[in-house]
């Protein structure tokens, strides 16, 4: 299969909530992954507070995967602040909020893809500091994020008792 990774937009936000739900559906640990509604994606992309992308299947048009990119500035959901970031550097971080592959487009590379697509995107933007959180269990997330250059830098409760490795991509 080949794949294309596009830009998703406002408009898209319930597509991009059913696959993210559909592969939270399939995943056997549900303590691994704390899905997006369509209403939490729906307003980030709406206030600008984040971005979007997909990936699509050339050959049948099929969403494979998506991922949201949020910037959160200086707000208290800016894991900067969990790592002690300095105010002025808080403008800086966007987080890979939430990766969805769904399973029969799996070991393709999507969400690396994803990732990277999202990144090229934020770097012009003047994003400096990528983040994410990974259940510390979750050595596939895990070893694709190490593989990009974030390294966890902190493993502490989220999202209201989810216990998540803080992982961090800092550029130069």
């Amino acid at each position: 299969m080949e794949f294309s990774i596009e830009r998703a937009y406002l408009n898209e936000s319930q597509v991009l909530a059913e696959i993210i739900e559909s592969a939270f559906r399939e995943i056997e640990r549900k303590e691994w992954f704390v899905a997006d509604d369509s209403e939490s994606i729906w307003r980030l992309l709406q206030e600008e507070k984040g971005i979007a992308y997909k990936a699509v299947e050339k050959s049948t048009g099929a969403v494979a995967g998506v991922l949201i990119a949020a910037m959160y500035g200086m707000g208290e959901e800016n894991l900067g602040h969990d790592i002690g970031l300095p105010k002025e550097e808080l403008k800086t971080v966007a987080h890979m909020e939430s990766v969805a592959v769904l399973p029969e487009y799996r070991g393709y590379g999507l969400q690396y893809f994803l990732m990277q697509e999202a990144q090229k995107e934020l770097i012009v933007r003047g994003f400096r500091y990528f983040m994410c959180t990974i259940h510390p269990d979750n050595i596939y997330s895990k070893s694709n994020a190490v593989r990009q250059g974030y390294e966890v830098v902190m493993t502490k409760e989220k999202y209201g008792g989810y216990i998540r490795d803080i992982l961090l991509k800092k550029l130069g």
